[in-house]
């Protein structure tokens, strides 16, 4: 993997951590650098990066601590997924409130232009990348 890459993931996590970037401007620019999905583990604290040629890297995404929701909630997942596309609140406040809703990670499917959140229980709910 080249280090202008792993730069690249390692500068969109902190950004997400930070509120210094959004969705679509994180996606765009890992798509930029051929990052096809990702993969972030809400448990273990960490996402992993996929790229088209194979490579992968883990990154810690460190949030703080809260708990999570016994039954998964779709319901209030979407509402937290439409709340960062509004600019409503920030990344942390996003995996907080998805990890109350039962969540305990997802994947975005750059490529697929989809989400996949999903609970302890093997529970689902998917979004759609909004049109362009």
């Amino acid at each position: 993997m080249q280090i202008e890459s792993a730069t690249v993931m390692l500068d969109c996590t902190r950004a997400a951590l930070t509120g210094e970037m959004n969705f679509p401007d994180i996606v765009g620019r890992l798509s930029e650098i051929g990052v096809e999905r990702y993969h972030a583990d809400y448990s273990r604290q960490e996402i992993t990066y996929y790229l088209q040629n194979g490579d992968s890297l883990v990154v810690p995404s460190p949030h703080a601590e809260s708990p999570t929701g016994d039954d998964f909630d779709a319901k209030a997942v979407a509402s937290a997924v439409r709340q960062s596309q509004q600019g409503e609140h920030t990344y942390p406040d996003f995996v907080r409130k998805t990890r109350a809703a039962g969540c305990v990670g997802y994947f975005v499917q750059i490529t697929g232009r989809k989400a996949i959140y999903f609970g302890r229980n093997g529970d689902t709910h998917i979004e759609l990348f909004p049109q362009r």
